[in-house]
């Protein structure tokens, strides 16, 4: 079996480790700014993703020290578009998730056929990514509309 990029592999994962900080702390910042009748159950989602986003960040980082390196102490970007509305707030979700899923896909394609290990990993986490994303657009339709909010294939 050839062997893995060993510093482009914990660059990647150190990469969506920092990614899926950014995530905890953008979804906790995100659950502070819901307001209205539907705030109980859209802060407890929010917070669910904060609580997942962790989970992937560790993830990543038992991966990176797998590998015998060292995790990033980095948090990726935290964008804000300053608009709050919950429209808003779900589309940035939207794009930050894409940003995730394709740190992930190249981690797959980088891998693939090196480590069943890091495949493994990696196609568990493009699934979970792309399950999220489907989710968020669904969240994003109008009552009705069938067809998919994003522009771009989640898939």
């Amino acid at each position: 079996m050839p062997q893995i990029d060993k510093e482009r592999v914990v660059g990647l994962l150190n990469s969506i480790l920092e990614q899926e900080l950014a995530g905890v702390v953008r979804y906790t910042h995100y659950s502070f700014l819901v307001f209205g009748f539907g705030r109980i159950p859209i802060v407890s989602w929010l917070r669910s993703q904060a609580d997942e986003s962790l989970l992937h960040a560790q993830e990543a980082g038992e991966m990176v020290t797998l590998l015998g390196s060292h995790p990033s102490l980095r948090i990726g970007p935290l964008l804000e578009s300053h608009e709050h509305d919950i429209g808003a707030i779900l589309r940035e979700s939207l794009a930050a998730e894409g940003e995730a899923l394709k740190l992930y896909r190249q981690l797959l394609d980088v891998v693939d056929g090196k480590s069943v290990t890091l495949e493994e990993y990696a196609r568990k986490m493009i699934y979970a990514e792309e399950v999220h994303a489907g989710e968020v657009d669904k969240m994003l339709r109008k009552p009705g509309d069938i067809d998919a909010f994003a522009e771009e294939e989640i898939a």
